[in-house]
């Protein structure tokens, strides 16, 4: 067995263990002069971890503007936080925000998405049947973790992949 540093196995309870995130996407909004600019939009999503991709996962319906963004761009941030502790200083909250690329999967593409998916959420088994719902893979390219009060550290595509796997 070998030894795991603190940060990483902290991190990867915190990855394995949080279900939410906010991801950030990019909106291309008209402009006053009818020259558009891009804006951050942030959204709440359920995410699961595919190991195999080292990739996590998002189930999206065409519906939602996150969606549409992705579409346009397919530059994204998630936050995924610790859970927020009375007895604790909200200042020293776990968290980690990944960038990442994200791929808009075809059906036939994405039946290890969807088994990853499912294994974390059985209860959506319905909803990855209707049409206009499709699998999203989050491919990190770098992250920022910060363990609390003076434990922060940037992390690699491949640190985090390192960490999604199980």
């Amino acid at each position: 067995m070998t030894h795991e540093p603190r940060l990483d196995r902290l991190l990867r309870q915190l990855l394995w263990g949080r279900r939410t995130a906010a991801l950030a996407t990019l909106q291309t909004v008209p402009g006053a002069e009818t020259v558009p600019f891009t804006t951050p939009v942030v959204s709440f999503v359920p995410y699961a971890i595919d190991s195999t991709a080292q990739v996590l996962v998002l189930h999206v319906s065409a519906l939602a503007a996150h969606t549409r963004n992705l579409r346009q761009s397919p530059a994204v941030s998630l936050l995924i936080t610790a859970p927020e502790d009375a007895a604790q200083p909200v200042h020293a909250l776990e968290r980690v925000a990944i960038q990442g690329q994200a791929v808009l999967l075809a059906p036939e593409a994405a039946a290890s998405a969807r088994a990853a998916y499912l294994r974390r959420f059985p209860e959506a088994a319905p909803m990855t049947a209707l049409g206009d719902f499709q699998f999203v893979q989050i491919i990190p390219s770098v992250g920022r973790h910060v363990a609390g009060f003076g434990a922060a550290r940037d992390l690699s595509a491949e640190e985090l992949k390192a960490l999604l796997t199980s």
